[in-house]
């Protein structure tokens, strides 16, 4: 998925790649319907979690 950005809000990502969602869900990140969620970054939401975001990303890439 090299669509996907850091940048890019929980919410957007779950718009233009519905398959990432069990990728997030296995990190740790539950409440991805949250209000919360549709507004933070990837990388905001990583930090909060304590997860490390290249990691992520590698996984997100590789879907």
């Amino acid at each position: 998925m090299s669509n996907i950005t850091k940048e890019m809000t929980i919410g957007e990502i779950l718009r233009v790649a519905p398959e990432i969602a069990p990728i997030l869900m296995q990190a740790g990140m539950h409440c991805l319907g949250c209000p919360s969620a549709q507004a933070e970054s990837l990388e905001e939401a990583a930090m909060v979690h304590g997860l490390d975001i290249d990691e992520l990303m590698k996984k997100i890439e590789a879907a």
